[in-house]
């Protein structure tokens, strides 16, 4: 074993194309499962994956080798011809993608967070969640791409 010790944890969230209500709640868990699947295949380890129907949060632990947004297109477009494939043919991800770094002191609160977002949205929309993380990590972002 070497010497450099890593521990790269993500929340990660992205949406259907046009935040469109794909995710059909009939085939949700199994979307879920492949996407968890492509993540290890990914060598990567799905530690939690939720959402509803038009988008998806996923806590993942990564390597120091990957690439988040090599990682991110690899997942989303196996995922999305599994979708099309099997459930329904217009499913497609929307472009872009959020991502945060996660202490490991936080994961069980952000996995709990993730696990509970059928809950959560009967109270708020994907656009106000997303405004909210993106504040809380304090990332700048331009409104047009979140209309």
């Amino acid at each position: 074993m070497g010497s450099s010790y890593v521990s790269l944890h993500y929340h990660i969230v992205f949406s259907t194309k046009e935040r469109r209500p794909f995710i059909n709640s009939r085939w949700r868990a199994s979307l879920y499962e492949y996407l968890g699947g492509t993540v290890r295949g990914l060598r990567g380890v799905a530690e939690s994956v939720g959402g509803v129907e038009d988008h998806v949060h996923l806590l993942a632990s990564l390597d120091a080798n990957h690439k988040i947004k090599d990682f991110l297109r690899e997942l989303k477009k196996g995922s999305s011809v599994w979708a099309a494939r099997h459930h329904c043919p217009q499913f497609a991800w929307q472009e872009g993608y959020a991502a945060f770094t996660v202490s490991a002191s936080l994961q069980g609160k952000v996995s709990q967070y993730i696990e509970t977002q059928e809950g959560h949205h009967r109270a708020s929309t994907f656009i106000d969640e997303l405004r909210r993380l993106l504040k809380k990590h304090g990332n700048q972002y331009d409104p047009k791409f979140l209309e």
